[in-house]
């Protein structure tokens, strides 16, 4: 059978029973894909392996490794396909219409619909470095962290203003959406994070994240801790005196 009938030569399968026949589908990668997120939403990451998938889609796993060449790929395009439903979400816009906040608060808005629809799915968000290890989760692709910098600048912020602003949204984001996933069932420890160096992307696509990238990059936790905690006591004093 070829691909011109609509099915891929050798993963293709004809079921018995019933009145004549049916055929399932061939494979794809993002068939694949698809079949993980499920899976995954079901049941959880650590049960994921390619048997088990392969018999979720009625596959011995061995045809997995055509479209996907190790579970680690496998993950990494989980990821990129769930951050990508935001692509799609009708509330998020582009760049700012009605000012950088409203602009921020749809995007925060996204990322969390996106938590709370796959919470066992978003742990990988949060550990696994889809295009750029030295950016910051969940924002993790290109795409977006140039969108929410141009926006930024756009608003008037300046080249610290902004990345300053996207490290403590990012901050902001993931530990809120963390804790809230895990009330949900999601396994967030140990994260399942990658090692190994994915190798340096073409940035030329992104210019705002090549311009910044030193910035981006620089490790400011120590400095980020302290003034999310002065930043913490200052609320808390607040509420003591009854102003907040």
């Amino acid at each position: 059978m070829s691909e011109d009938d609509g099915y891929v030569d050798g993963d293709a399968r004809v079921l018995e029973g019933g009145e004549g026949s049916m055929q399932r589908p061939g494979l794809s990668r993002e068939r694949i894909v698809v079949a993980a997120v499920e899976f995954i939403d079901d049941s959880g990451l650590p049960g994921l392996t390619m048997r088990k998938l392969g018999q979720q889609l009625g596959v011995e796993a061995m045809s997995l490794y055509r479209y996907v060449p190790s579970r680690e790929d496998l993950l990494d395009e989980v990821v990129a396909w769930v951050m990508g439903e935001m692509e799609d979400d009708p509330d998020v816009v582009s760049s700012p219409v009605n000012g950088w906040q409203d602009f921020l608060q749809r995007l925060a808005h996204a990322v969390r619909r996106v938590a709370v629809k796959h919470p066992r799915v978003f742990p990988l968000v949060a550990s696994r470095p889809v295009e750029a290890p030295w950016l910051r989760p969940p924002l993790r692709s290109l795409s977006w962290v140039e969108r929410f910098l141009d926006a930024l600048l756009d608003e008037g912020f300046d080249d610290d203003g902004a990345v300053g602003a996207y490290r403590a949204f990012s901050s902001f984001l993931l530990g809120h959406l963390l804790l809230e996933v895990a009330v949900h069932g999601a396994d967030v420890g140990p994260l399942d994070v990658v090692e190994e160096d994915p190798g340096e992307r073409n940035l030329a696509e992104y210019p705002t994240v090549e311009r910044l990238r030193p910035a981006l990059s620089d490790d400011q936790s120590a400095i980020e801790f302290e003034d999310a905690l002065e930043e913490l006591l200052r609320r808390l004093e607040l509420i003591r005196t009854g102003v907040g």
